[in-house]
């Protein structure tokens, strides 16, 4: 029987069904035992002979390993972001890749509102010293009347578009990509096209753009100058689009007044991260998609697409 590779370590939760269904398609899953993200080598190892397709998470697939993986012939990527995949090799090999669309985007964008809130009234910070026995105040912010800057007018960057302006905010949107009339019909909703102005005119950076190398180090020290020292900067995409070491420096100057992410450059950060320990910082654990709501959509999705991937495959055979 073909085998099929699953790494998301959170696809057990709804796997019953899904495994139904691609047992009932003559093929067997091999699930990631090890409860973390598998390494290059693991991914080799488990799936280099007898597994025709693999359901992916944020588990890196270069070029390295799928030149490997010999009787692989689609990749499901389970969420929206494949940057982890080398999806210009896989295509020079006979590999499809397929994202699971429209499955996790609102849960990232609910996520990304709530660090919004989590940051203006420094929720984490203020809670952590009344359980120490506190009952001092932050000051903290309103978010009506503010302005959110989205760099990224996807799925997901119009989903928070959409609860920005329900709380009432502006909301300026940057992609290159979108046409001008992409958001004509959302009123307080505009589309930008010069990045640096979005950065400098608002109070919160909403970043949703994939890890790509122009997107490497998006914020450095040169964007972060041009923000307002009251603006906060969101971040629920990839840990690679941030310079830590900027961030930290625009933090502890006053040039930057808080940040709050659920991605990071090392997942975990090492022990003893200065920028971690900073209280104008929040770091959540990848969290975005973690919603019970998403994860059924994304293993039920990523299941039916790899299916039909390979059912493609078969016929063109």
């Amino acid at each position: 029987m073909n085998k099929v590779l699953i790494t998301p370590k959170s696809y057990h939760y709804y796997k019953d069904k899904a495994f139904e269904m691609l047992r009932a398609k003559g093929y067997e899953p091999i699930e990631n035992q090890t409860g973390r993200t598998l390494t290059e080598d693991e991914i080799i190892e488990l799936a280099k002979e007898g597994v025709v397709g693999v359901i992916v998470g944020v588990d890196p697939m270069p070029a390295r390993v799928l030149e490997q993986l010999k009787d692989v012939r689609a990749v499901s990527k389970y969420g929206m972001g494949v940057d982890n995949i080398d999806t210009g090799r896989a295509g020079e090999l006979g590999i499809q890749v397929r994202a699971a669309q429209g499955t996790n985007n609102v849960s990232v964008a609910e996520l990304a509102i709530g660090l919004i809130f989590a940051a203006s009234r420094h929720l984490p910070a203020m809670s952590a010293k009344v359980k120490q026995g506190s009952w001092d105040r932050i000051l903290g912010r309103e978010l009506t009347g503010k302005t959110v800057g989205i760099v990224g007018g996807g799925q997901i960057g119009f989903e928070v578009a959409k609860r920005a302006r329900g709380l009432e905010m502006d909301v300026s949107v940057y992609d290159p990509f979108l046409k001008d009339d992409a958001f004509a019909d959302q009123p307080g909703i505009r589309l930008v096209r010069d990045l640096d102005a979005l950065f400098a005119s608002s109070d919160y950076i909403s970043l949703h753009v994939p890890a790509v190398p122009d997107t490497y180090h998006l914020i450095n020290a040169r964007t972060l100058a041009l923000m307002k020292p009251s603006a906060i900067l969101i971040n629920t995409s990839r840990g690679e689009l941030i310079d830590e070491e900027a961030l930290y420096d625009a933090l502890v100057d006053g040039k930057l007044s808080g940040a709050a992410v659920d991605v990071f450059s090392s997942e975990p950060p090492q022990p003893g991260n200065k920028l971690v320990a900073l209280d104008q910082f929040i770091l959540t654990s990848h969290t975005g998609a973690f919603t019970y709501e998403a994860i059924e959509k994304m293993v039920l999705r990523s299941t039916i697409n790899l299916l039909d991937m390979l059912e493609q495959s078969e016929a063109l055979a």
